[in-house]
């Protein structure tokens, strides 16, 4: 009656083809460890870094936002800060929008390669 189907036929186990319940929990733990060595770490580590430099922001700090707006601080609240972008020109932004602290002097010259 099976044209289209082989029938299936039972295979039998060797001791070498079993495997002990603990395996499994092994490379579980395995993968639980890769995980949190490649991906929850390191997210973790660099949420840390930013954390310490949106708290060490200062008046007079040059940055450069998530935006790629540069601007130099000129005042700083708990959780915004005011950025001159220009002369006569402020923005307010929130502190968490800063990606990186750019070394003194860095807006003169760029300014100055124009």
């Amino acid at each position: 009656m099976n044209f289209f189907i082989n029938s299936a036929q039972a295979q039998t186990t060797t001791g070498a083809a079993q495997q002990s319940p603990w395996t499994s929990f092994i490379f579980l733990g395995g993968f639980i460890l890769i995980f949190y060595f490649m991906l929850i770490r390191p997210q973790s580590k660099r949420a840390k870094e930013h954390k310490a430099l949106v708290q060490a922001l200062s008046k007079g700090d040059e940055v450069i936002t998530a935006g790629g707006v540069l601007g130099k601080v000129t005042h700083v609240d708990e959780q915004y800060i005011a950025l001159t972008v220009a002369e006569n020109v402020e923005m307010k932004m929130q502190k968490s929008s800063v990606s990186a602290v750019l070394p003194k002097g860095t807006i003169k010259s760029i300014a100055q390669e124009k």
